[in-house]
């Protein structure tokens, strides 16, 4: 048997460990950001959002939540206290799709609803295997 083809694998695949959580943080985490840059772009637009699903102080629900977006955001790709920061926005995904993304008559709306559950699934096996094998 030759040992350095069977080498090659456990290589790659060793590889693969050590990158895959953070490519997979990335993807997580820009969803987030681009949200949070969004919010911050068109604030008024951003508030009259937030009042007309009833919730109050729209200003202080901006503010919160592009900061647990792009801070979040952020700091998910950084690792610093990823199980933390991944159960705060597991749980900002679901209060979300609660409060935004309940009409289910509404296609989209039923789609983004999911989207959001979908996200804290995946922000929830962060939660679960931290980083991954290191």
């Amino acid at each position: 048997m030759n040992t350095l083809a069977s080498a090659a694998p456990a290589t790659t695949e060793a590889r693969l460990i050590r990158v895959l959580p953070l490519v997979g943080r990335v993807l997580i985490a820009a969803i987030f950001i681009l949200s949070g840059l969004s919010k911050l772009a068109a604030p008024t637009a951003t508030m009259a959002y937030i009042a007309s699903v009833g919730l109050p102080f729209p200003a202080v629900a901006l503010a919160g939540a592009v900061l647990v977006e792009v801070v979040g955001g952020l700091v998910l790709i950084s690792g610093y206290r990823l199980r933390t920061v991944a159960a705060v926005l597991a749980v900002f995904s679901l209060v979300t799709a609660l409060f935004f993304h309940n009409n289910f008559a509404d296609q989209n709306q039923f789609i983004h609803f999911f989207k959001n559950v979908a996200m804290a699934g995946g922000l929830l096996q962060i939660v679960a295997f931290g980083r991954g094998r290191d």
